[in-house]
């Protein structure tokens, strides 16, 4: 059985993403191979794409970290990241990484039983308004 609204921890699914070791390359491939639309842009570290009404991201690995094919991380975005961990940690599970993109979002990542890696985010501004950048992206 389903949890109502109300006591459901997560808003939606927000996108997935995937390491890289190149993001040019892997922004070229993602654009001009597949030819999704690039929306956001952050140098190096993050490409952000419109996936048919879907969003669709590149992480760009740290130095001397490597990057396993199918390393996908799930992001759900959440109203309070501060009352998302708070839940998570009552359920114990700890925040492996989190981290701060000045005024537009802050993050906390997680694992699952298994290992896999999932993030829970919450926007400084409604998604929609990003956009528009899509076209200075390109």
């Amino acid at each position: 059985m389903s949890p109502d609204a109300s006591q459901r921890l997560v808003n939606e699914l927000d996108l997935v993403f995937y390491w890289v070791s190149d993001m040019e390359r892997a922004v070229g491939f993602y654009r001009d191979v597949l030819g999704l639309d690039l929306i956001r842009r952050d140098g190096d570290n993050w490409a952000l794409f419109d996936a048919g009404g879907h969003r669709f991201a590149l992480h760009s690995a740290g130095e001397g970290q490597p990057v396993a094919p199918g390393g996908a991380a799930a992001v759900f975005s959440v109203s309070d990241l501060d009352a998302g961990r708070a839940r998570l940690a009552d359920q114990g599970v700890s925040v492996s990484h989190q981290g701060v993109v000045e005024g537009y979002a802050r993050f906390a990542s997680f694992q699952d039983p298994d290992g896999n890696t999932f993030q829970l985010i919450e926007y400084a501004r409604p998604q929609t308004e990003s956009i528009p950048e899509a076209n200075a992206a390109r």
